[in-house]
């Protein structure tokens, strides 16, 4: 099973960004699916989730309103629409497959990790 993330790159503070996952080798459309950032010299954070059906989402305070999860079971993907960037959000987007239809915000409650995309956001 492979997650594959893309998108990432170099945007300046107040711009805009989409970065994509999409799994390989089986299907998570019965699973929820979550973004999680790892900034330079921090520890993994959650960002967002949404439930299998894309019925549902949750996002960490400090990105509410700015970001967007969303979902096409169709092609097996997920993506993170990433709005008034602040450099702030300057690290590697890490998308996630959870063990349930719909999870939270706990890194636990995912079983499959793909390898990141870095995004940095100048100022």
């Amino acid at each position: 099973v492979q997650l594959q993330a893309s998108g990432g790159g170099l945007v300046q503070a107040g711009g805009s960004l989409r970065v994509s996952c999409v799994a390989s080798r089986r299907t998570f459309r019965n699973n929820a699916m979550a973004w999680f950032r790892q900034a330079p010299g921090k520890e993994r954070e959650f960002v967002a989730t949404i439930s299998w059906n894309g019925g549902s989402t949750s996002y960490t305070d400090s990105v509410k309103g700015r970001f967007t999860i969303n979902r096409d079971n169709a092609k097996n993907a997920v993506y993170l629409q990433m709005d008034s960037l602040e450099p702030e959000d300057t690290a590697v987007y890490y998308c996630a497959a959870g063990r349930f239809p719909i999870s939270g915000g706990s890194s636990q409650d995912y079983y499959y990790w793909g390898r990141g995309t870095l995004v940095t956001v100048s100022s």
